[in-house]
């Protein structure tokens, strides 16, 4: 037990400097970049805080990374110390020296989901607002809710907010619809209530349309307008209609189940969502898969040689091992392999063979 303690809290003190050390890099290359785009518009501290707000999404990103890395370090430490030799003659086979590590591995990935995840959405929506404020873009013009769907799109008279009851999953044809008009000092001008709105290049068509003129303070309703087809001029597109639903990276992991049956009741498609949720359940296990392939390729002694050789493919494999994850994912969002597949194979397959090389190469 005091020796899986200590291979712990080595194990913890190289992932804080790996961490530390790739934090640095960051931020020194995300304030560089904010200056040259944002170098006329913003302060400095307007662009720290930027660079602050991206760095827990950069470094969630990158825990593989630092895992991997951290795995080197502290093996390949210990075997320049012999330590490595003191523990085998004690008696413990490779497989128990690397418990420690993948159990402390394990739990920073749980830990990630849990308390991380939350604090990167919060971030990413604000970083989202200030450069909003500082650009003058629009961060989104859609939000998906128990209601439905809400779009806005505005031109130079204003702006109109639809909500519609159901979508297809191209964004093309709306059901429910209704639209309401606004004016730039944000006056109500017009509603309009339809079956059908299906959206055309630069316009609404609606199908069995009325329409309300809200100017007409004294009783729209005698006003109003019943008409089998209606156009609206539009500056919406389908691309920017499914694109503008949130991203599953910025939302927190306990609301994506919700939010992708909001999805589903509105009629979008979901499996990027699940793909996603699946593979953030798979996180912790892919990081053990990381820690498992940098000890399979440096828990030997310095003096057998090829240290560098090992350390080298330990990193390619892990680079092979991502690329794999990712484009299993892609493939699941594409729905060409199911989305269980595309999500927990790569960290299955990349623990069962990270087991492979250890037993080849120390215990066989």
């Amino acid at each position: 037990m005091i020796l899986h303690l200590y291979v712990a809290r080595r194990f913890l003190a190289a992932f804080a400097t790996v961490f530390a050390a790739l934090s640095a890099v960051y931020v020194l290359g995300a304030t560089i970049e904010y200056l040259r785009r944002f170098g006329g518009t913003a302060d400095m501290m307007q662009i720290s805080r930027l660079t602050l707000l991206g760095l827990p999404g950069y470094m969630y990103r990158l825990l593989p990374l630092v895992v991997i890395l951290s795995t080197l370090f502290l093996f390949l430490g210990f075997s320049r110390s012999s330590e490595m030799v003191v523990t085998r003659a004690a008696g413990r086979p490779a497989l128990v020296t690397l418990m420690a590590p993948v159990l402390v591995v394990f739990l920073l990935g749980v830990a990630a989901l849990v308390m991380v995840k939350p604090i990167i959405a919060a971030t990413a929506h604000e970083s989202a607002r200030l450069i909003q404020r500082i650009d003058g873009g629009e961060v989104s013009s859609v939000s998906v809710s128990e209601e439905g769907l809400w779009l806005r799109q505005g031109d130079g008279t204003g702006q109109t907010v639809i909500h519609a009851k159901r979508a297809s999953p191209d964004g093309l044809r709306l059901s429910g619809v209704s639209f309401y008009a606004f004016s730039n000092d944000g006056v109500p001008v017009q509603r309009i209530q339809a079956e059908v709105a299906e959206l055309e290049s630069g316009r609404w068509a609606l199908t069995n349309a009325k329409v309300w003129d809200l100017r007409d303070l004294t009783n729209p309703e005698r006003a109003a307008i019943v008409t089998k087809r209606y156009f609206l001029a539009s500056s919406l597109t389908p691309d920017r209609i499914t694109g503008g639903i949130d991203d599953p990276s910025v939302l927190p992991m306990w609301e994506l189940p919700r939010f992708i049956r909001q999805l589903r009741d509105a009629g979008f498609s979901t499996r990027r969502h699940q793909v996603w949720f699946q593979s953030e359940l798979a996180m912790p296990f892919f990081l053990m898969a990381m820690a498992m392939i940098g000890g399979a390729f440096t828990m030997r002694h310095t003096r057998l040689g090829q240290t560098g050789l090992l350390s080298l493919f330990a990193v390619l494999f892990g680079f092979g091992i991502y690329f794999i994850r990712n484009f299993a994912t892609i493939l699941g969002e594409n729905g060409q392999i199911p989305v269980a597949v595309a999500a927990w194979t790569p960290p299955i397959t990349a623990m069962m063979l990270a087991l492979g090389i250890i037993l080849h190469l120390e215990d066989g």
